[in-house]
């Protein structure tokens, strides 16, 4: 498992962009009426068996815009607003990856499961990692996944999320990740 070997440069450098990611998103949601949702971590590993494996470790903070929906019998539909900031590599290549994006939350009451899934533009510091270049800096990452919710402050997630560059490169391989997560919720 090939997690990163950053020096305090590179950590610090990660830190002030999740710090920045997060603070420029609180700034955005009180001029848009956003409510703070939730931070916390992801960690993942590639989804396929054949070829480089990939890991990912990110923070992640959600907002809930004014946008949701009561569909009758206790089901309901909500949007909400993302960043995250963090870490992708594989064997021997790092590269800082960066989401922004909308994502819908789709829940039965106060049963403790909600589905998710969104779209987020991404950024990566650099695509090519050796045996896999995903061919631009610029790549899109969707994802459908679950939240368990454990009483009314901690979540657990699961989340399959696939990331490419949408043929803006004429290169584009695409990558699958399983992605764990805890986030609290405020």
């Amino acid at each position: 498992m090939g997690f990163p070997k950053w020096n305090s440069r590179t950590s610090g450098l990660a830190a002030g962009l999740a710090g920045g990611l997060l603070v420029a998103g609180q700034y955005f949601a009180s001029a848009q009426q956003l409510r703070f949702d939730s931070a916390g971590l992801r960690a993942g590993v590639t989804a396929n068996e054949s070829g480089t494996a990939f890991h990912q470790v990110e923070t992640v903070a959600k907002w809930d815009t004014p946008l949701d929906w009561d569909f009758g019998q206790g089901w309901w539909m909500k949007l909400q607003a993302s960043v995250s900031a963090g870490w992708l590599g594989d064997p021997g290549h790092d590269a800082f990856i960066g989401t922004a994006g909308p994502g819908a939350l789709l829940g039965c009451g106060v049963f403790p499961v909600t589905f998710e899934g969104g779209l987020s533009p991404t950024f990566l510091s650099q695509p090519d990692f050796g045996t896999k270049n995903l061919g631009s800096n610029a790549q899109f990452t969707s994802y459908a996944g679950l939240n368990f919710h454990l009483g009314s402050t901690v979540r657990l997630s699961y989340r399959f999320q696939h990331m490419s560059n949408a043929g803006l490169s004429s290169h584009n391989p695409g990558l699958n990740l399983h992605m764990f997560g805890v986030s609290l919720h405020f």
